[in-house]
């Protein structure tokens, strides 16, 4: 199983932590001590824990879809259409990721980073409205339909976005951009000129990469 960039300090942390406890357990109970229950439930956790790490932090291969692709896995929780300030008249998607989720993000289409933007906030739940005001990174990309905005946002348990790409690289359909470490959400501004089709609806479960977000003229 691949490990994302970037995360394999939490896996080993945890590990060497439960090891750790596992030599606390092994010295207390060898000396009888009350205390080796302790350990024992300890490093179970932290075993556990690493197990959890190793799950959530995954990143399998994907074959690359058709038009424009998924940038998160995860539900789709609104398509909204208004006027961005930085794209125009918009088609925005948003998609929640939940902790089961894999939280790699990918290009939605081939083109060039013009600009990336951290903005710090809360960390409000990202299924509520009130989370635009969360911590988050804003990208913009240079497509063949125009400038294509990318935002992703910290939930909850994500406080960190981990960015995997410069300004001014240009990326292929599919590359990763980037992780969001625990549960959060990720939005995506469409120019709705050059939107053929959206291809998914509200409740949608989707796979980064894969699943067609929106088919585009031409």
């Amino acid at each position: 199983m691949k490990i994302a960039k970037g995360t394999l300090s939490w896996i080993v942390g945890s590990f060497l932590l439960a090891l750790l406890s596992l030599s606390f357990f092994v010295f207390s109970n060898i000396k009888n001590s009350p205390l080796s229950i302790v350990f024992l439930i300890i490093t179970i956790l932290l075993f556990l824990l690493t197990i959890f790490f190793v799950m959530f932090f995954r990143d399998p291969d994907r074959k690359i879809g058709q038009g424009i692709v998924a940038v998160a896995d995860g539900k789709i929780r609104d398509i909204t259409k208004f006027e961005d300030k930085d794209i125009g008249f918009c088609i925005c998607i948003s998609t929640f990721m939940n902790v089961n989720n894999v939280h790699v993000n990918r290009m939605p289409l081939n083109g060039k980073v013009e600009s990336m933007q951290h903005i710090d906030g809360g960390h409000i739940p990202a299924f509520k409205k009130e989370s635009d005001r969360n911590e988050r990174v804003i990208t913009i990309i240079d497509s063949k339909i125009g400038k294509i905005k990318v935002v992703q946002i910290a939930g909850t348990l994500a406080r960190r976005i981990v960015p995997y790409i410069r300004r001014i690289e240009t990326l292929k359909k599919g590359e990763k951009i980037g992780i969001i470490r625990l549960g959060s959400r990720v939005d995506v501004y469409l120019p709705s000129k050059k939107i053929k089709k959206v291809c998914v609806k509200v409740g949608d479960k989707i796979k980064a990469g894969e699943d067609c977000l929106a088919e585009i003229y031409g």
